[in-house]
Order: structure tokens, then sequence, then C-alpha cells
């Protein structure tokens, strides 16, 4: 993907090892038939560079990214705005933009602590190649 294709969409990164978040960038998918997020890996050359250039850690790899319209957005801020873009029903998780951030990162904390313990990862040379259909929405 060259770098004037994210300008068009919105960009999820995600641990790319985590199979958390591997299954949260499916269930975007299923749900985002407009093809409005594209997503990469926040390890990946492309990911660090995105992330550097939002003024965020390239090390700190227990949160997703939302870019939106050169916006970047974290933790349980990124979800929710995701959420809106989803088919219904998911845009009226929205609604939990009222509760205090640093509670719904509180709960969001506890899930990235322990993903890998939950959820298992992949070795950290291995990359789930995306089928065909979606190909275009990774990088």
């Amino acid at each position: 993907m060259k770098q004037s294709d994210h300008l068009e969409h919105s960009i999820v990164l995600v641990d790319g090892v985590c199979h958390f978040c591997q299954g949260a960038a499916r269930f975007i998918i299923k749900r985002d038939p407009e093809g409005v997020f594209h997503f990469g890996s926040l390890q990946s050359e492309e990911g660090q560079r995105l992330l550097r250039a939002g003024g965020l850690s390239a090390d700190h790899l227990d949160t997703f990214v939302l870019i939106e319209d050169g916006v970047y957005y974290t933790r349980s801020n990124a979800a929710l705005r995701i959420a809106r873009h989803l088919r219904f029903p998911y845009p009226l998780a929205y609604a939990f933009i009222l509760i205090p951030r640093f509670m719904r990162d509180a709960v969001y904390n506890v899930v990235a602590r322990n993903r890998y313990r939950w959820f298992g990862k992949d070795e950290e040379d291995q990359c789930q190649i995306p089928p065909p259909e979606i190909r275009e929405r990774f990088f």
C-alpha cells in the first residue's frame, strides 16, 4: 500500500502476533462492508513509521491505534470510534464514550495485559496472510 492510499481510508494498527487482535481485525472486516478500515501491524515497518508520525512510542505494542482523518486514537477511544462505522447494532456502543476515559481504559488495559495468556500469540517471525478477497485492506 502506498502512503497516499493511507489518506483515503481509516487505518487500524494492531498487534500483529496477538490472536485476540487478529480476531478483532476479522470482526471489524466482517462488519465493515464499505471497506472504511484498512489494517497494519504495529510491528511492521509501516506501522512503526505511522506510530512515530503520530508521536506515539514505536515500542508500545499493548494498544491498537485508529488513524482517522489524520487524528490518532488509542485504546477505548479507538475501539468506540471504530464501532461507530460498523453495521448496526455496533454503532450503539459509541454511547460508552460518555463513561470517563480513565474508567474505559482501565478495562481495556486489563484485557491488553492478559491478551497473550487468554488468547495466545504467534511467534514473532510468523505473519498471518489474509485471504485474497480482503488482502488489499492490509499492509
